[in-house]
């Protein structure tokens, strides 16, 4: 169990070395066939036929994936998560105007993330792990009209290995007893997100790619057309809103906090949790998600 009496029990719920190995191998095998989509000048990919497509990006014993995007400077797929109505989606891209260290700095800044990204409502570290450095992170973000804002409830994890020139920052669904459900939000109980960043040269010099896979169920009553056409177009939205935050905090010389140097913030606890009492929404009289059929 996550929760015992209103305490939040790390024990399966932090994100483990595992979990981190993974997503790098699963960089490695993009980056074994890179050959095939790389095209004439730096971070720019050439168009391949869907079945040599999906021959390459396929790894044996697992879905296919189908392309739905291709672009200049990334792909983005997707594939059934089986026995389910929802796709997995994974980009893979490069940036060459700005450094790995900015790029991924200024993801996991969740207060330099309330300024840039307008869509949030709220953002905040509700506990943290000493003994991995995972979080525990509430965000409430809008979904476009007439959807009800939804709220996410997640433990993340990043690494940065040096010696392989790697960053990896893994995600996924928990619940949490500070962070009861809200009428005001839908909660979305299922979500995974792996990304990985290899620069191309340093973690302090422009350029690298980056591969990010991502599931969610939004619970929506849209068709699954209609939610994968919202998750296809919003992922490549969300990486340039992104990589725009990253060349303006360059740019302007904005202060965020560099995660790769940085130690986890301590605190009192057995676990070192960093708790912070979670915001309470009085109710209104108004219906919210809670008492109306989602959309």
């Amino acid at each position: 169990m996550a929760t015992l009496a209103g305490v939040f029990v790390w024990d399966g719920q932090r994100i483990e070395e595992e979990e981190l190995q993974r997503s790098a191998q699963e960089m490695k095998h993009m980056e074994n066939i890179s050959s095939l989509l790389q095209g004439s000048s730096p971070g720019e990919y050439q168009r391949l036929d869907p079945k040599s497509e999906r021959e390459a990006v396929a790894v044996p014993g697992e879905q296919p994936w189908e392309m739905i995007m291709d672009k200049k400077h990334f792909k983005l797929w997707r594939r059934p998560i089986e026995g389910t109505h929802l796709y997995q989606y994974r980009v893979f891209g490069s940036y060459t105007d700005v450094t790995p260290r900015q790029f991924f700095n200024v993801q996991l800044d969740t207060e330099y993330r309330k300024k840039w990204d307008s869509l949030v409502i709220k953002l905040d570290v509700i506990e943290r792990d000493l003994a991995t450095g995972s979080e525990v992170i509430h965000w409430v973000t809008h979904f476009p009209y007439p959807m009800y804002s939804r709220d996410y409830v997640y433990v993340r994890r990043y690494s940065v290995d040096k010696e392989n020139n790697l960053m990896v920052l893994v995600s996924r669904a928990v619940e949490h007893p500070s962070v009861p459900e809200d009428p005001e939000y839908v909660r979305v109980r299922t979500y995974e997100s792996q990304m990985v960043i290899r620069p191309h040269k340093t973690f302090d010099e422009n350029g690298f790619d980056y591969l990010l896979t991502y599931s969610d169920n939004p619970q929506t009553v849209f068709p699954r057309y209609c939610v994968s056409w919202m998750v296809s177009s919003g992922m490549p939205d969300f990486l340039e809103k992104l990589h725009t935050a990253a060349l303006k905090a360059k740019k302007m010389e904005i202060e965020v906090r560099d995660y790769m140097s940085a130690k986890p913030i301590e605190s009192g606890g057995s676990e070192g949790k960093a708790s912070m009492a979670a915001a309470e929404h009085k109710s209104d009289g108004t219906r919210g998600p809670a008492q109306l059929e989602y959309a």
